[in-house]
């Protein structure tokens, strides 16, 4: 009898796989050199005017998109904004939304976790930051077909981008107004895309400060069986 998962496997084409290869002696050590760079890694709010080098962004897409996704749809959109009237456009639209959150829709619990990060409805960094990348999911329409586990491997994706902007010495905020359909107006996308992700690039500005916040030590989050 043929195993039917066989026959499935074999229909489609497949290429010799290339592994990164990393001697067992060096392994810990390299783990270590990546945790100590995105240690490092702080959202960050105040940003320089300086320039972004050119196709740093490009590069940093190109690294999302080798995020895995469900069924390899690739289910995501990165529209890429520099150009300061449509940051404008993009900073009143999203501080609109935002007064009516502190203002009104956020609970008491949600405004008290906040507060030691110091967040209020003003986003100047929306405006200010040389690129602002809104990270939209993909659904079904035209010309994209259904995607699957979307939110999953859109989260997975944008993870990859922060670090590898990290790498290059670039800062970066994930910002999530909500709701957020005014964002497929702001940037000219179709219904079927869903802003997911508003996320400010550049450098630092100077004299830059962050909350002094402590990460969960690893056995608080890291469990063996």
């Amino acid at each position: 009898m043929v195993d039917s998962t066989v026959v499935a496997a074999a229909s489609y084409p497949t290429v010799p796989l290339t592994p990164m290869t990393v001697p067992a002696h060096e392994a810990e050590a390299r783990s270590k050199a990546f945790h100590d760079v995105m240690a490092q890694r702080r959202t960050v709010r105040d940003y320089d005017t300086r320039p972004i080098p050119e196709g740093v962004i490009e590069w940093a897409v190109r690294t999302a998109s080798t995020a895995p996704s469900g069924a390899h749809v690739q289910p995501w959109r990165f529209v890429v904004i520099t150009d300061p009237g449509r940051k404008r456009l993009l900073r009143e639209a999203a501080e609109a939304e935002e007064r009516e959150f502190y203002g009104h829709r956020a609970s008491e619990e949600w405004l008290t976790a906040l507060a030691p990060i110091g967040t209020d409805w003003h986003k100047p960094f929306l405006e200010d930051a040389p690129a602002v990348i809104v990270v939209f999911e993909v659904h079904k329409g035209p010309g994209s077909p259904r995607p699957y586990y979307t939110k999953e491997s859109v989260g997975i994706a944008v993870g990859l981008l922060l670090s590898s902007l990290h790498q290059a010495g670039l800062a970066t905020l994930t910002h999530t107004p909500s709701p957020m359909r005014f964002l497929n107006e702001v940037c000219e996308r179709p219904s079927e895309e869903r802003a997911a992700y508003v996320i400010p690039v550049g450098y630092p500005a100077e004299g830059a400060r962050v909350p002094d916040l402590r990460r969960k030590d690893l056995d608080e989050v890291m469990v063996r069986l």
